[in-house]
């Protein structure tokens, strides 16, 4: 069973509709017992990383979730669910993160083109940059869909794909059983579907 943090942040909708289109058994929970008795955890989030990490830790579930993944239970962030994974955020100031990979999020205004759009909105194909089961059933050049205005940098250690966007930004990373997909699977067609599928299957 799969356990999507529910604390507040988000319209869940599509995420469901995603896992119930692969039959996937999924809770939606902020029980803390029901995502600690989970075989995995699906950490979603949009909106402003610094309400979001605080209603992460006003529920009580930030520590659940990090003591869960360093148990190692398999754990993915969404979007903003996955830059909560890094160890702080510098948007609209400076926000303490999950710690969990190390990294920061930071503007894609100081980093790309002036003539790019911000928020990054559309289709981008995924370039690897390293082997993970989370892609064991989509190809490198894939694309899938971002809404994001900030992304994570300094984490060479863990980036297993990056998108091109006035230069290549992180995509997607992974740490041992802690992943993170900057873009929205749920919202990527029948490539998204892949790797939510990839990643209930990971033991």
């Amino acid at each position: 069973m799969i356990a999507i943090v529910d604390y507040g942040v988000g319209n869940l909708f599509s995420l469901i509709s995603s896992f119930n289109k692969i039959g996937a058994d999924i809770v939606v929970t902020a029980d803390p017992q029901v995502i600690s008795d989970a075989d995995g955890i699906i950490l979603p989030g949009v909106g402003a990383f610094e309400d979001a990490a605080r209603k992460l830790r006003d529920s009580g579930l930030d520590k659940v979730i990090v003591e869960q993944a360093q148990k190692g239970k398999k754990l993915m962030g969404i979007c903003l669910g996955m830059q909560m994974l890094f160890q702080q955020s510098y948007e609209y100031g400076c926000h303490e993160g999950l710690g969990l990979l190390k990294g920061n999020i930071v503007p894609m205004k100081d980093s790309i083109p002036a003539d790019l759009k911000i928020p990054h909105i559309g289709w981008n194909a995924l370039h690897f940059t390293k082997e993970s089961n989370l892609f064991k059933y989509i190809s490198n050049n894939d694309c899938v869909y971002f809404v994001h205005s900030y992304y994570a940098t300094d984490c060479d250690d863990s980036v297993i794909a990056t998108a091109e966007y006035g230069k290549e930004l992180t995509a997607a990373v992974q740490k041992d059983n802690i992943m993170g997909c900057q873009f929205h699977p749920e919202k990527s067609g029948e490539v998204g579907l892949n790797i939510l599928r990839a990643f209930c299957e990971m033991e």
